[in-house]
């Protein structure tokens, strides 16, 4: 018989999670404070959180920083737990800073659950929990959907791929809080520098795709060179006042009768290339602009 848990996605699971961990706090207090630590291998460790360890690792989400964080908290707070409970179970009384250990532990943990919960179920919704644009889920629903249109009565639509640029060396120099900093200022940018009917998405990463419906290959170019001036003049200001100077890269396509969705990522995706490998910071329209190789540097493709 198949357990119904065993259904639950990993963005309801935490529901149940947390629900267990808060019944477990109370019955560990008992058994360290009024019991002599008796019972304590039946609270030591909540089985939810391994069955929600064993989901996330169905949906190769374990190696996120913020899923490999609640698993570090949740060792350290029951490694801390199990000890005053040995404590107890010898008749030795947890002093305040071994009981606080656990509880700070305990505080940090159910935090950190609340706020993956909150991410996984934006991610769940199709927003991106970091920048609050659509991610992949969708798009090429919505692209599909915007070509079946201009099919049947035109006019044109465009798509651009954004790709900030070097941004492995801003990780690397400054740190991934940074680094997610300047995601959500380039896709702040972006939110701003649409209409209010175009879409926009975050493919993964530090890429973006956006959507101009109703939009031709000259006015398209426009709309995104003028995105792309905004961003190159608006560095993002870092907590010590510091600001980094950011700029992005895009290649633009327009729709053809026959090129399908999947065709015209491609050609933005090989026009992004071209863009960077002209010496980034530009907007490429492909079938264009003809390839510019940055003085100095090789003609291979580089995305960084």
């Amino acid at each position: 018989m198949t357990n119904s848990s065993d259904t639950r996605s990993p963005s309801d699971s935490l529901g149940l999670v947390l629900d267990e961990h808060l019944r477990w706090i109370g019955q560990w207090h008992r058994a360290v404070f009024f019991r002599g630590g008796q019972g304590g291998e039946r609270v030591s460790a909540p089985v939810s959180f391994a069955a929600w360890c064993v989901a996330v690792n169905a949906d190769d989400l374990a190696h996120q920083p913020a899923v490999e964080k609640l698993v570090t908290l949740h060792e350290q707070m029951h490694r801390k737990a199990k000890l005053l409970l040995l404590k107890a179970a010898g008749g030795e009384s947890p002093s305040e800073a071994d009981y606080e250990g656990v509880i700070a532990r305990f505080e940090e943990f159910v935090l950190h659950l609340r706020r993956v919960e909150r991410a996984f179920g934006a991610a769940a919704s199709g927003l991106d929990p970091l920048t609050g644009l659509r991610t992949r889920r969708g798009m090429q629903e919505a692209l599909e959907r915007e070509h079946n249109r201009f099919r049947r009565n035109g006019p044109a639509f465009c798509i651009a791929i954004c790709d900030i640029d070097r941004f492995k060396g801003i990780n690397d120099t400054f740190g991934h809080d940074i680094g997610d900093r300047v995601l959500a200022a380039a896709a702040a940018a972006i939110s701003r520098g649409i209409r209010s009917f175009d879409e926009a998405f975050r493919m993964g990463g530090e890429e973006f795709l956006i959507c101009l419906k109703e939009t031709g290959l000259a006015e398209g170019f426009r709309v995104i060179e003028r995105l792309r001036g905004e961003l190159a003049r608006t560095p993002v200001t870092l907590p010590d006042g510091r600001r980094i100077a950011v700029t992005a890269s895009f290649g633009l396509v327009e729709a053809g009768e026959d090129l399908p969705v999947e065709e015209m990522v491609v050609c933005a995706d090989r026009a992004l290339y071209q863009a960077k490998n002209s010496g980034r910071n530009r907007v490429v329209r492909y079938g264009v602009d003809q390839p510019e190789v940055a003085a100095g540097r090789s003609a291979l493709p580089n995305r960084r």
